[in-house]
């Protein structure tokens, strides 16, 4: 369509935020760990709501898997590297933003690699227990925002996502596995943090299905649904929008 200015998407978002909103929001760094499921759709969100400067980190490819929930998993792009395949998305969006792309593991090994002090918000998209503990402990020491998004498998009702501090959250299996390792390890984050996260857990009624061909498998596959891992990320988007809200407006 002719005559679309580069920045035309954003007047809506305009309209309820303010400019000086609009400014702050193209001006923070943001860093997301995790591009599946959750972390697709946050990204969406972020940039469409007028977030500019965004690192994305993911090791993975994109598999026949993720078609079901993931946002930039479609039978074209199978096999391409998430991160790359969800940056040309974000740039079609807004084709001014800049999107940083890291195809790599965060782990306790590669943390130093990823200049957390340099961000003004972290977000926490990973799977992994191991890796998810490492960053939630480094995150929480640096000056960033953190917000992080727990489980999104086994659930079917979009009602019961929530958003609660990390230490309230219940009935999310990932969020008691996290407290319990901190515990045992007398390991603590350096603050509190909002998690989104949902308290129903159903069982897998089907097969075992598809084989996983993710790059690094987890030890367990569970089913998920489009419209609950979006609702996650695009609340987890939402926590960065709030947050530069409040501290815009006041």
């Amino acid at each position: 369509m002719a005559g679309i200015s580069a920045n035309h998407y954003s007047a809506r978002t305009e309209l309820l935020l303010g400019a000086d909103v609009m400014a702050r929001l193209a001006g923070v760094r943001v860093i997301l760990f995790g591009v599946g499921g959750v972390g697709s759709w946050c990204a969406e969100g972020l940039v469409r709501s007028g977030v500019k400067h965004l690192t994305l980190v993911d090791a993975d490819r994109i598999s026949a898997s993720n078609v079901n929930r993931q946002l930039m998993a479609t039978p074209r792009t199978v096999g391409q590297v998430k991160v790359e395949a969800l940056r040309d998305r974000l740039l079609e969006i807004a084709p001014d933003a800049e999107i940083e792309t890291l195809q790599q593991v965060f782990s306790a090994e590669t943390a130093e690699e990823f200049a957390l002090d340099s961000y003004d918000y972290i977000l926490d998209a990973i799977d992994s227990l191991k890796d998810k503990a490492e960053l939630i402990l480094r995150a929480t020491h640096t000056p960033a925002v953190f917000f992080c998004s727990m489980g999104a498998a086994l659930k079917i009702d979009p009602a019961q996502v929530r958003v609660a501090e990390f230490w309230n959250v219940r009935g999310c299996p990932l969020g008691a596995a996290l407290r319990k390792k901190f515990k045992q390890n007398h390991t603590w984050p350096g603050h509190k943090f909002r998690c989104v996260y949902d308290e129903e857990v159903l069982p897998n009624r089907g097969g075992t299905g598809e084989a996983e061909t993710d790059l690094f498998k987890k030890a367990q596959i569970n089913g998920s649904l489009a419209h609950i891992t979006a609702i996650f990320g695009m609340t987890l988007a939402g926590l960065v929008i709030e947050d530069v809200y409040n501290k815009t407006v006041g």
